[in-house]
């Protein structure tokens, strides 16, 4: 992949995290994707949620598969670790980075067609190990790589810019990962920073499989009229179930919420998530309800965002395969080579 290395430009003044990084230190390579698209967006989003959340950039690794969502790891954190795979394959290579070193954090970056069509089976036995990872998917119904096709995330009526409307089911990638057990599910628009970047830092610290749906409208592709992944059309449509603010580790901040004003919901490492109803009949902790409600607006033409569904209580895959804490690439090698004759006895209980 030809890229553009971005130009370091020092800001006097700018605002440094713990670790004395300012954001740009985050960035990554000049974009090459179409001005105007939704991705470029999520890549801003991506940025500051790291910067803020002080992680060290060798200790992230970036994830993608193929599609112009998969190019978005170029774009940020270009001092991190970084896997570009195969069509629909990167859930697969991240299960098995974090098999080998689970003490990374793990961002996956995907599209509607790299998770919803050749890349689904990857993607639903990613949530159903609990994979310890932030999952993105930018999602614009199309294939803006190959000319516009309907994705399996295209809405039933949805137009293209040529050609005739579409008339199958879409995938929805919130409704089927809330089936398959993901424990942390949240949808947002590419357009909406604000509430973008704490579900982000929501799920980059949530212990197990995170899934971030992200609208990304394509403006080559899939931003007319008529289309149901639009900037338009997605304005229009946007409904906030919960309205999310992501605090890192500080009891005094608790706090500053009166009784009944917020929900602080306490993540495994020990930073908070604060939850505002802006719906009062919405409960993210019932599978069953999330489900119902969902549905009931999906079929009323709204588009549901915010933090969805959150299961702090559930294993992730290192806890369910009782894996030891090192990372496989700090162990020793006469650890990792048990020799011979440990080979013959594992062998023999297959004959």
């Amino acid at each position: 992949m030809s890229y553009i290395a971005k130009p370091k430009i020092m800001y006097p003044g700018r605002k440094k995290n713990n670790l004395g990084l300012t954001s740009s230190d985050y960035e990554g390579a000049v974009s090459t994707l179409c001005a105007g698209c939704g991705h470029d967006s999520v890549t801003a989003a991506i940025i500051q949620a790291v910067f803020e959340l002080n992680i060290e950039p060798h200790m992230l690794a970036k994830m993608s598969g193929i599609g112009c969502s998969s190019k978005t790891p170029t774009y940020f954190v270009s001092q991190s670790h970084g896997f570009n795979s195969v069509h629909g394959r990167m859930p697969s290579v991240t299960t098995g980075a974090n098999v080998a070193n689970g003490d990374l954090m793990y961002i996956g970056v995907s599209g509607d067609g790299d998770s919803l069509s050749i890349g689904i089976g990857q993607f639903a036995h990613a949530i159903r190990r609990n994979v310890n990872m932030c999952y993105v998917i930018e999602n614009n119904g199309v294939y803006g790589l190959t000319k516009g096709q309907f994705s399996a995330s295209a809405d039933i009526g949805s137009k293209p810019k040529k050609g005739e409307p579409n008339n199958q089911e879409p995938i929805d990638p919130v409704s089927t990962a809330l089936s398959l057990g993901a424990t942390y599910i949240a949808r947002s628009f590419s357009g909406d920073k604000e509430q973008l970047v704490p579900l982000l830092k929501g799920a980059l610290m949530h212990r197990g499989f995170a899934l971030v749906d992200i609208i990304s409208p394509c403006v080559t592709f899939n931003d007319h009229e008529g289309s149901t992944k639009s900037y338009a059309h997605t304005r229009q449509f946007y409904h906030q179930v919960i309205d999310v603010d992501y605090i890192p580790p500080a009891k005094e901040i608790k706090a500053a919420y009166a009784e009944g004003e917020a929900m602080p919901i306490e993540m495994h490492d020990g930073s908070t998530i604060v939850l505002r109803k802006v719906d009062k009949d919405y409960d993210l902790t019932s599978r069953a309800s999330v489900f119902q409600y969902l549905r009931e607006h999906s079929n009323a033409g709204e588009i549901m965002t915010g933090l969805l569904y959150l299961d702090e209580s559930q294993a992730e895959m290192h806890e369910l395969m009782e894996n030891i804490n090192t990372p496989l690439s700090k162990l020793p090698l006469e650890n990792l080579n048990p020799g011979s004759n440990e080979l013959k006895k594992l062998q023999n209980r297959y004959r």
